[in-house]
């Protein structure tokens, strides 16, 4: 089973009229194994869920008008027109009190800065399993004794870093970032990969 623009999936899901639901999900991610596996542990939980596999489909879930999730995963890195972060602020947009959890391979500060900026109230890297993803929307509100003594930022972290941040700034481009990073393409997929693998 394909997931499609406005695919649904998920028993307990009944017509109504548009309101919040506390267990209604909304995956958005692109990649079908990842947010079928994903859909399919939410729904043990008791969650009905949702799928959409970007901007234009996000807006089509939503447009239905049968129900407004109380809580969406958003893949950062989706093909096509718009990032995750442009679904976010779609979904914030709908609705403030919807708990959005923003996942990604391309974890840097840049990027989870904006995420919650837009409307997230988390941000996890991946992988990340159903239990992270629950963790983080039951920490929405923020921990104020989170420990600030944290080990010093080395280099290759700086480094990890800028290359993210200019990852987003160029929508994911990887020549474009090359070429304004002055690296050569091949050294950042190099980098990339070596990331990947750790």
């Amino acid at each position: 089973m394909n997931i499609d623009d406005t695919a649904e999936a998920g028993a307990g899901a009944e017509n109504g009229d548009a309101k919040p639901s506390e267990r209604t999900l909304l995956i958005v991610e692109d990649d079908e194994t990842f947010a079928r596996t994903l859909g399919r542990s939410f729904e043990r939980r008791g969650y009905t869920v949702l799928f959409a596999t970007s901007l234009n489909a996000v807006s089509a879930v939503l447009a239905q008008g049968q129900r407004s999730p109380g809580y969406a995963v958003v893949d950062l890195k989706l093909k096509g027109e718009a990032s995750g972060l442009a679904c976010v602020q779609a979904l914030h947009a709908h609705d403030p009190a919807m708990l959005i959890v923003v996942l990604t391979g391309f974890a840097s500060i840049a990027t989870a800065v904006e995420a919650i900026k837009l409307g997230a109230c988390h941000y996890l890297a991946k992988p990340s399993n159903t239990d992270d993803i629950e963790a983080a929307f039951a920490r929405a509100t923020g921990d104020t004794e989170v420990d600030l003594t944290g080990r010093p930022t080395s280099i290759k972290t700086l480094e990890w870093e800028r290359i993210h941040e200019t990852l987003a700034a160029t929508g994911f481009n990887i020549s474009e970032t090359a070429r304004r990073l002055g690296m050569h393409r091949r050294t950042l997929v190099r980098k990339l990969g070596k990331q990947q693998v750790k």
